[in-house]
């Protein structure tokens, strides 16, 4: 299952979904994890809709995205792309986000995250 962060220096969930330069994405096999690439953002000379399909788009092959804020539209628009965004705190690292994912899924996960497993 792959996973997208939203970030501005790829090692904090710290960015709006539309305003991050852009996404981390890690990918989550048995107990393990690894970073498979960071996704550039470029949307300078777009309009707002374009910016949140361009942003949609990057992360398609993603089940989840963690960030920090989410605009109405933006999250309709990812939800029906069948990407879950959560919402953390600011001071969460991408590292700590990865360990409680990969935790939850060896114990019990909660319903939002086996409706994301089922989905991939």
């Amino acid at each position: 299952m792959k996973v997208a962060f939203s970030s501005t220096n790829s090692t904090d969930i710290d960015a709006h979904f539309g305003q991050c330069p852009f996404f981390t994405i890690y990918e989550i096999k048995d107990d393990n994890y690894s970073l498979l690439e960071i996704r550039k953002v470029d949307v300078e000379s777009l309009n707002e809709m374009d910016r949140i399909e361009t942003r949609v788009n990057l992360i398609k092959d993603c089940k989840l995205v963690f960030l920090t804020q989410i605009g109405p539209t933006a999250a309709a628009k990812v939800t029906n792309s069948k990407i879950m965004p959560v919402k953390v705190s600011e001071d969460t690292t991408i590292f700590e986000q990865m360990e409680r994912l990969v935790n939850m899924l060896k114990t019990k996960p909660p319903i939002w995250l086996a409706k994301a497993m089922a989905n991939s």
